[in-house]
């Protein structure tokens, strides 16, 4: 392990990460809510241990390897949780304690959405500001953000890359070079942002508000700014936006730049993995209109089809935009839309949960099986969009499965034990692990008043999400610190 490299480079990266620290205080100024210190002290600390760490490993130019890569994301998503908690806080005017904060601003930065503050209606403007900015941050991941803004990193980018490009193959890249391609999704994530909050304005929010909404709709992360979240709106076109815009978000980015590259709609109607994604959550949309419709939970066929898609919608895309309301509905479809949490939008998008490219290649993994069963002589290729999948890739999904599903349970067992019923500690575990902020059971709609045991357990259970489990576990395993 070249601990030098890795120190420069997370002491770069803190370094950056501190100035975006400073940015929501003229937010404060402009609404008469000035909250000044909390900001600066957290800047100041964050800036100065990244100078400490950076200053006596500057002359240092190691090409980083693959351990560096992995440690240096896990590193800086640990290390960078503790410090983007403290501006919450340090608050002034508004107390929060140590768990509750470190639990925001994982929540926030891993686009979980998952909040532990009982009143967001009476949070400062800053702070508000704040907790939509790490989500927008932590969207398609920091560590691209910096591989694309700081070429200082040098070579061994596409290490950082690889540990934190959300997906299964992520030797992908759709421009030959790793600070171009950072470059290039980041410019579409921007230009949707705003879109969205274009989009936002026009449907009838304030243009604060539609900024605000817009970072956690395309980063697919949940934050609201608002205790009734967007039924706080009353407005079924602004929930019609919202679906459009995190459906969008949950693409894989790569569509988006293809698309725009060559004009043509076609290359995601091509794309397995974007049908499958679209034709699960037409089906399961259509399925809760009839629950819906059937219970006479809203009136109408539109207001049922409105909140059922928006339901879907939102947890498929592990954003997490539902109120109060979606823990009340038949049971039978909040379970439905939380496993489909679980699964997850499509590959190369700023969505958690287990991706649906993993999804399909299971289930043609499940076919090749089957035919195995006929002819047990047979070769049978695994294709995705008309390419063959490598065998390694194929057996590290099923690897990823059987691990995302054990920490799942692990989680759930961890939470149970303080004594929460089942319900309410596998969603919760459900809602961390896969990055949805959505829940079912106690505390579907705020953690506030969860107990701090549980909330340590959701915040690994949101890391380990976020950086796809192996990203975290790797560090554990002994071939790791062996030369």
């Amino acid at each position: 392990m070249q601990f030098r490299s890795v120190f420069r480079v997370l002491g770069l990266l803190l370094i950056f990460f501190s100035i975006t620290m400073l940015v929501p205080i003229p937010v404060g100024y402009y609404f008469n809510q000035p909250e000044v210190w909390p900001f600066l002290l957290a800047f100041s600390i964050t800036f100065l241990t990244g100078l400490l760490l950076w200053v006596p490993t500057r002359g240092d130019r190691a090409e980083l390897k693959i351990r560096d890569g992995f440690f240096i994301v896990i590193l800086f998503w640990t290390v960078l949780s503790f410090f983007s908690c403290l501006p919450i806080w340090l608050g002034i005017h508004f107390e929060v304690n140590f768990t509750d904060a470190i639990f925001e601003s994982v929540s926030g930065f891993t686009t979980t959405g998952a909040t532990a503050i009982a009143n967001l209606d009476q949070v400062p403007a800053a702070l508000l500001y704040y907790r939509q900015q790490l989500q927008f941050l932590g969207g398609m991941g920091i560590i691209v953000l910096a591989v694309a803004i700081l070429p200082m990193l040098g070579v061994g980018g596409m290490q950082l890359y690889r540990a934190e490009t959300p997906g299964p193959m992520k030797e992908d890249k759709i421009t030959p070079r790793i600070t171009e391609t950072a470059k290039a999704i980041w410019v579409f994530y921007v230009g949707l942002v705003i879109l969205c909050s274009l989009a936002y304005w026009a449907a009838g929010m304030p243009i604060f508000d539609a900024v605000e909404e817009s970072f956690g709709t395309i980063s697919t992360g949940g934050f609201s700014i608002h205790n009734a979240s967007f039924a706080y709106y009353h407005s079924n076109l602004i929930d019609v936006v919202c679906i459009i815009f995190m459906l969008l978000g949950g693409t894989n980015f790569s569509l988006h730049y293809l698309s725009v590259t060559r004009g043509s709609i076609r290359v995601y109607l091509r794309d397995v993995e974007f049908r499958y994604y679209i034709a699960i959550a037409a089906l399961v949309s259509f399925i809760g209109l009839v629950v819906l419709s059937i219970y006479h939970v809203y009136p109408g066929i539109w207001n049922s089809l409105v909140k059922s898609t928006f339901a879907v919608v939102s947890v498929m895309t592990t954003t997490g935009f539902v109120d109060g309301a979606f823990a009340t509905w038949p049971l039978f479809i909040p379970v439905l839309i939380i496993l489909l949490g679980l699964l997850g939008s499509c590959g190369g998008s700023t969505s958690g949960g287990m991706k649906m490219l993993r999804f399909v290649l299971l289930k043609k993994q499940l076919g090749r099986e089957l035919k195995r069963l006929i002819h047990p002589q047979g070769v049978y290729a695994v294709k995705i969009n008309n390419r063959v999948v490598p065998e390694h890739v194929v057996e590290a999904v099923w690897a990823f499965v059987t691990a995302y599903i054990a920490l799942l349970l692990i989680g759930v067992l961890l939470i149970m034990a303080t004594g929460l019923d089942f319900t309410t500690a596998f969603g919760s575990m459900a809602s961390a692990l896969g990055n949805v902020g959505a829940a079912i059971g106690q505390y579907a709609y705020n953690m506030a008043d969860l107990n701090s045991f549980s909330k340590w357990v959701l915040i690994v259970g949101m890391l380990a999400g976020r950086l796809e489990i192996f990203t975290l576990l790797v560090i554990f395993s002994r071939s790791f610190w062996q030369r």
